[in-house]
């Protein structure tokens, strides 16, 4: 496959998907009420862009500050938890549990805590992106080849420099991999809070379109977030090859 089929490939599959979407509700005749056709969601899109626009920027805010703060936590427990075995074996099974409890049920006590609007839906982006990014640099930490531990401490270096030297340019591959996948639940919590306990964002719009039967415009709400959540994958996808491109595998000529 040469190098222009590689960066067409992607666009080529979703404008199939869509083509394919647009024929099959033509011929089948589903009602927009079931299943709108990408060109009514994107004149969906196009009516209704001043009322979606305030709510898709509280939406990217309230996502951008939990996935900030969810970053910074993740990674500053990550690099604890991967730097000591023991922390390691003792804190992971409580990091399973809490991230085993549904998002959407903390909510309700984010409310009472903090009433309802943009508090609970930046809590809820940033608890669920911390465990994928501690896990992934806890892990990359963690499984350091012992060779190269060895080889910093017959140059006499301290715990701190091999986890300097080492350990976090070792968890870098992870991190950027957690990222990825981090950005994406992100947004999932912001919505699902937007839903739940705020009258701003994408999920309240889509609350609310739904509840008048506008399925257009629902599906246009879902549209918005996959292309912010698409952006910026994209966006940490060309930071990562930047930054960690020395442990991604080489192309074959």
């Amino acid at each position: 496959m040469t190098r222009t089929m590689e960066k067409i490939a992607p666009a080529l599959l979703i404008v199939s998907v869509f083509v394919v979407w647009e024929l099959f509700c033509l011929m089948a005749g589903i009602s927009e009420l079931v299943l709108p056709r990408p060109t009514q969601i994107v004149a969906a899109l196009v009516k209704y862009a001043p009322a979606i626009w305030p709510h898709a920027w509280q939406t990217f805010y309230t996502t951008m500050v939990g996935f900030a703060f969810g970053v910074a936590i993740g990674l500053s427990l990550g690099v604890l938890i991967g730097s000591s075995k023991l922390a390691y074996k003792t804190a992971y099974p409580l990091l399973v549990g809490i991230s085993s409890v549904p998002k959407v049920a903390v909510v309700p006590i984010f409310v009472l805590w903090f009433g309802a609007g943009t508090v609970p839906a930046i809590l809820t982006a940033m608890i669920i992106c911390i465990f994928p990014i501690v896990v992934n640099v806890a892990t990359g930490i963690a499984t350091v080849e012992p060779e190269l531990e060895d080889v910093m401490r017959s140059l006499k270096a301290t715990k701190m420099e091999i986890l300097r030297n080492v350990g976090l340019p070792r968890s870098m591959p992870y991190f950027f991999a957690s990222l990825k996948v981090a950005i994406t639940l992100s947004f999932v919590g912001s919505v699902i809070a937007e839903t739940v306990a705020s009258n701003k964002g994408v999920g309240n719009l889509m609350m609310i379109a739904a509840s008048s039967f506008n399925v257009p415009l629902v599906f246009a709400g879902l549209m918005v977030l996959a292309v912010m959540g698409m952006s910026l994958y994209a966006i940490f996808s060309v930071i990562e090859r930047r930054m960690a491109g020395w442990a991604m595998r080489k192309e074959v000529q």
